[in-house]
């Protein structure tokens, strides 16, 4: 089975908690880290959002977020991608200064290099990438890269490891949720040894715009998309509505080497559960770092079956696995850190692009 290590949030999205009259304000300057000077048309954007603009001449920006947390995003042609993690408490600070750093041409050459180019790398790695960016869900059939010559394929032999790059941002068009999706691409990886997907990008959404039907057929799709997704279940872990929304989680533990599941009775005591009112946050560690996620409101789709023939038909199931000993911090509005952290598989897994939300859906 492949594993999936998913660096943004995916599947990534309970309105009694994300009301439109509840946002606060980032605003500041991005100048270039070397000469001081600012950079003007820079990219400024809550990533996996529908929020981001342009900065001015003067380099300066302001968005308004609703309520929760966000990793910040600013990009800038030949220039390092910066992040910066936001959420509520960053709303006092107006006068946020962004350093970017120019990428070093030097470096690139060498790795680009040292990664061995494969000539017409779309033509023989195009339906492999496509696959594991965007899936074969339902949803993914109707969601297509519109500029795939940005990408850029190296095979390294010795590492038996496929690496994707973008030259510049890779452009997405879900016609199945209604979504144009430009993507910050840092890096697509396969291992082949062990089947082991790893994506690090930055994805800003836009809605299409289309006729009353149409946003009818995408509001269904989203809330499809939403349900039993993974944000679906840190926003209710958050709220601690797990059992209503249609969640169950066991632990997954070995015993002399045969794997086994051991049900929760009280999933938040197991899982340390910890709400922080006054940083409107919520922390867990779960005693045991492995765990399966069940959603039993509605079954898998065809696809997945036809991906895992052995997986259960009345269910969705997925497994979470939390690097040992570390915590998780969730932001009311389903945001959660860190990502790099979390490696997620089964039916999270099998969901990607083509189903993925930006965190400001709001189900209906």
């Amino acid at each position: 089975m492949k594993q999936f290590l998913l660096l943004f949030a995916f599947c990534f999205f309970s309105t009694t908690i994300f009301s439109q009259t509840n946002n606060y304000t980032i605003a500041g300057k991005v100048i270039d880290k070397n000469t001081r000077l600012p950079l003007r048309a820079a990219s400024v954007f809550a990533q996996n959002t529908t929020f981001g603009v342009a900065a001015d001449a003067e380099g300066n920006f302001k968005l308004k977020l609703p309520n929760g947390g966000y990793e910040l995003i600013v990009t800038f042609t030949g220039y390092e991608t910066e992040s910066l993690r936001i959420n509520n408490a960053t709303a006092d600070n107006k006068d946020l200064v962004i350093e970017v750093k120019p990428k070093e041409k030097f470096l690139q050459e060498v790795s680009i290099v040292a990664s061995n180019e494969v000539k017409d790398g779309w033509l023989k790695y195009g339906q492999f990438f496509t696959e594991n960016f965007i899936g074969k869900s339902e949803f993914s059939q109707q969601t297509f890269i519109k500029n795939p010559e940005v990408l850029k394929f190296y095979f390294s032999k010795k590492r038996n490891r496929l690496k994707v790059l973008a030259s510049e941002p890779l452009l997405v068009e879900n016609f199945a949720l209604g979504y144009n999706i430009k993507f910050a691409i840092d890096s697509f990886t396969y291992e082949y040894q062990n089947n082991t997907a790893q994506f690090i990008g930055y994805p800003l959404f836009e809605e299409m715009q289309g006729t009353a039907e149409k946003g009818i057929v995408w509001q269904q799709n989203r809330n499809k998309a939403y349900s039993g997704s993974l944000l679906h279940f840190m926003r209710s872990l958050y709220n601690r509505t797990l059992a209503d929304e249609g969640f169950e989680v066991q632990f997954l533990v070995k015993n002399n080497d045969e794997e086994m599941t051991i049900p929760l009775k009280n999933p938040y005591l197991a899982l340390n559960y910890l709400k922080d009112d006054s940083a409107n946050i919520v922390v867990f560690h779960p005693n045991q770092p492995d765990m399966i996620v069940l959603y039993t409101k509605a079954k898998p789709e065809q696809a997945y079956l036809n991906f895992d023939p052995k997986a259960k038909k009345d269910f969705q199931a997925s497994t979470v696995s939390i690097i040992k000993g570390e915590s998780v911090v969730i932001e009311e509005n389903g945001y959660f850190f860190e990502q790099a952290d979390i490696t997620s598989n089964g039916y999270w897994g099998f969901q990607k692009i083509g189903n993925m939300l930006p965190y400001d859906y709001k189900q209906q």
